[in-house]
């Protein structure tokens, strides 16, 4: 078995390379005895005189020696007696003759920073709970999925000057996500990196549990947790590239291993590039996502810049990185054959053909892109002074001429609210009270935009300040009724978004989307209609701030339509223009359409009608 899961990690086939390298507890007969202990093995080719070194041996390179196992580069050792969180390095001489200690690329655990050790950790035998969500899991394609990104980190912040634990954070994040329905949390990098601020994306251990929040039992806890209330889960991973701490990874053995050696090896965030066309580098990464779907039962996994991995550095003029594409194309079809329930993400920035189109016909396989041309489209649309919104009208029809290319997830990410960009609220145009109705306008957008949803932890609480990783959220503000609104829209669009079938149930059927106004550029108002199985549901958006006692706006179907959503409610802190009686059809509508409806339209308005049956 060892000899055909190494064959397979030199093949780059292997996706469950955790079973054999790194450290494992295990018993071993040794005379008459049963000897408890650790197995070291270690994968570096151009070592030798290699050692384990712990506070066990007080960090002797003579104590405990490990053996060369195979001509590939394998080595290991039996040392019994060990136990959990006991630190160790590796100790070797490299390529150019020189001693090195270096971090375990396999450890489970390792020392919290500025520490650099790996740590012993038996992940066997955790008890879980969550059998009933494992076996009625989807990929949610039909389903309603609204997530919601968190930093686990600064989602409360420090308290005492410690992080809060897996555990803590589920104690608190579990009863607000029921309170604002989201269906999935989704955390950013928790895999082991020295730098705060590099949010978890410049990794130094892809198996090693971030320590800042606790041991990887104290992670399995949450996500069992998270199962057990009802919520998915899912795992950011960067897989294309890494610190370049000299204890980790960076020319491991003396020689660049796992990265580049020629002119992509740096990346553009100054850190080392992934060489995605090594096997033995492919098979180190598949390994690692396939370890935290096993190990911790994430629901989905969704794999950061990958723009960076279908074009070198992400830039369509240097062409395709084929050996990488070859590599994303081998960890979806392997993940979802180990793990038919699990959801693979792509974060891509790209125009690059078929990211979501299944392995078999020449896709890349994953499950969802990210639609970041509709995020940064609408953004820029929402931002502009209404004068000019209708010289940019193409803006926010432009995403349905291409929707059905792709299985899309509309982010408002992390990403959207650092670095000077501006909160999503300092975003929009106008005085104070127009940017409220603009944001509860954009959210109503997102919403009934067809599509998966995603939005960054804080952007419920419309704050004016940009996330910052070292500060907790500004949960103040929801003693202000005016921010505390927000969130109770966001809460009650979750809820019309998870009952309406209309809004999530076969969105890539285009006879289920018809636009109803889309060339209405002087008024900047915009009108969709969404439907399924019967139910139809009416969608109005005015991107201005003029407001319309009466205004006509066509329909499809004759009926009368019921208004089930309304931004400008003073619930939300609107205005409270909205339509409370049923509006019943009248004969022929703007643009063509058969029939029309006469509504109320606020000032910056959205509002949800539905076809009453």
């Amino acid at each position: 078995m060892a000899y055909g899961l190494l064959h397979d990690y030199l093949m780059g086939q292997c996706s469950t390379a955790y079973e054999y390298f790194g450290a494992h507890f295990e018993t071993r007969k040794i005379g008459r005895k049963n000897v408890s202990g650790v197995v070291f093995r270690l994968y570096a080719p151009m070592a030798d005189d290699v050692s384990v070194i712990g506070e066990w041996n007080n960090w002797d390179v003579t104590k405990d020696k490990m053996a060369k196992i195979d001509d590939s580069g394998v080595f290991e050792c039996f040392v019994p007696g060990l136990q959990n969180y006991q630190t160790y390095k590796f100790h070797f001489r490299n390529a150019h003759g020189q001693y090195v200690d270096k971090a375990d690329p396999f450890a489970f655990y390792s020392e919290y920073r500025p520490g650099t050790c790996s740590k012993l950790f038996d992940i066997r035998n955790f008890a879980w709970h969550d059998e009933p969500w494992m076996k009625t899991r989807t990929r949610n394609f039909d389903e309603a999925m609204s997530i919601y990104e968190v930093h686990l980190g600064s989602w409360k912040g420090q308290v005492d000057g410690r992080y809060l634990s897996y555990e803590e954070i589920a104690d608190y994040l579990i009863p607000y996500m029921k309170e604002l329905g989201y269906t999935h949390v989704e955390i950013m990098p928790i895999t082991q990196y020295p730098f705060d601020g590099s949010w978890g994306y410049q990794a130094t251990g892809f198996y090693s549990v971030d320590s800042r929040y606790g041991n990887p039992m104290q992670l399995m806890s949450f996500v069992d947790r998270m199962h057990q209330a009802g919520f998915g889960v899912i795992l950011d991973f960067a897989p294309v590239h890494f610190a370049n701490d000299a204890f980790a990874l960076s020319e491991y053995d003396g020689t660049c291993l796992y990265e580049y050696s020629g002119e992509w090896r740096i990346s553009p965030w100054g850190s080392l590039m992934f060489d995605l066309g090594k096997d033995p580098v492919r098979s180190f990464l598949i390994s690692a996502m396939d370890y935290f779907a096993s190990y911790f039962h994430f629901d989905g996994i969704r794999v950061d810049a990958v723009s960076n991995i279908v074009f070198h550095n992400g830039d369509k003029s240097n062409g395709p990185n084929e050996g990488a594409i070859e590599f994303v194309k081998r960890l979806n079809a392997k993940l979802h054959f180990n793990h038919c329930t699990l959801m693979m993400i792509a974060e891509d920035s790209s125009d690059f053909s078929g990211v979501t189109r299944p392995i078999e016909y020449g896709g890349l396989g994953f499950d969802y892109k990210w639609d970041l041309g509709w995020m940064n489209d609408t953004l820029k649309y929402y931002s502009k002074d209404p004068i000019y919104k209708k010289y940019e009208h193409n803006k926010l029809t432009f995403s349905m001429a291409y929707f059905y290319s792709d299985n899309f997830m509309l982010p408002f990410s992390h990403d959207e609210v650092v670095h000077g960009k501006g909160t999503l609220i300092n975003k929009l145009w106008g005085s104070y009270d127009d940017k409220f109705a603009q944001l509860r306008n954009l959210y109503t957008y997102q919403f009934g935009h067809p599509g998966k949803k995603l939005n960054f932890m804080g952007n419920e609480l419309a704050s004016f300040d940009e996330w910052n990783e070292n500060k907790s959220l500004p949960w103040n503000l929801k003693t202000f009724p005016i921010h505390d609104s927000i969130s109770r829209l966001v809460r009650d669009l979750n809820l019309i978004y998870r009952h309406e079938k209309a809004m999530h149930c076969q969105e890539h059927n285009p006879a289920n989307f018809h636009w109803l106004m889309v060339d209405n550029a002087d008024q900047s108002i915009f009108a969709f209609e969404r439907s399924f199985d019967g139910e139809t549901l009416v969608f109005v958006y005015n991107m201005t701030p003029n407001y319309y006692e009466y205004i006509k706006i066509p329909i499809l179907q004759e009926g009368e339509y019921t208004e089930i959503f309304n931004s400008d409610k003073d619930v939300y802190a609107g205005r409270n223009q909205y339509n409370g009686l049923p509006c019943q059809t009248g004969l022929w509508g703007p643009e063509n359409k058969p029939y029309h409806i006469t509504i109320k339209l606020a000032s910056f308005g959205a509002c949800i009608f539905k076809k009453t049956k």
